[in-house]
């Protein structure tokens, strides 16, 4: 797992994406935890909105102090939960909670599935960890209705798909994957293979046996096209 320092930004204080680095915020603007709850809450909704949900352009546009300003100097854990919808069905949700720093053990995530309410409307959550998680939680996890992903807050201080030389990714729809399939005359096993643990991966969400079309612009290469098989 990457640490803090590899996030924090030489090219004078700006970040790929644009955006200001730890090294380059104040003491004064805030807590280094704090910073750390903007930053990773920005990278959260730019990926909900990769993932075609609902989110506002005021979520990715808000400053840190516009965050302080909304959330406080000791931001409620609760208040910073996010509520999306998808775009293509409004009625499926996915819900991203912060979790504490305390490492979490069975009675935390017990805890947890007992305070949200409407399990059947979400299409996923989204765990953020600042610390560990037993063997027991992490079992939990799998007796709830939908999918629940895990990142640690570090892996959310910067979006790793805004640097110039990660390409675009689309998924293939199952017309589209079957379309690829057959003009090759092959199997979805015979496609080069991306690990579902893959950074990319997680941060879009792909499922095994979803196929990926890669995009690679110009640069290193240009105008290539490849596909991948989630595995």
């Amino acid at each position: 797992m990457a640490t803090e320092a590899d996030y924090l930004c030489l090219n004078g204080g700006v970040s790929n994406g644009g955006r200001p680095c730890l090294t380059k915020m104040s003491v004064n603007e805030g807590s280094v935890i704090n910073q750390r709850y903007y930053i990773s809450r920005r990278t959260v909704m730019e990926m909900l909105r990769d993932r075609d949900y609902d989110v506002a352009d005021s979520e990715l546009t808000r400053s840190f102090t516009e965050f302080i300003s909304e959330f406080g100097d000791t931001p409620d854990l609760v208040k910073l939960r996010v509520s999306a919808s998808l775009r293509s069905n409004p009625y499926k949700k996915m819900l991203v909670v912060y979790m504490g720093t305390e490492d979490l053990k069975l009675a935390d995530i017990r805890g947890l599935f007992c305070q949200i309410t409407n399990k059947e409307s979400l299409n996923g959550m989204i765990l953020i960890l600042q610390s560990k998680m037993n063997h027991f939680a992490r079992k939990e996890l799998l007796k709830f209705p939908s999918k629940v992903e895990i990142f640690h807050i570090t892996d959310l201080l910067v979006n790793i798909t805004k640097h110039v030389l990660v390409p675009r990714h689309e998924i293939l729809t199952t017309s589209q994957k079957q379309k690829l399939l057959n003009h090759y005359k092959s199997e979805d096993k015979q496609l080069p293979r991306m690990l579902a643990t893959d950074a990319t991966s997680r941060y879009y969400g792909f499922e095994k046996g979803q196929v990926v079309k890669i995009m690679y612009g110009a640069g290193l290469v240009e105008s290539l096209v490849t596909y991948r098989c989630i595995t």
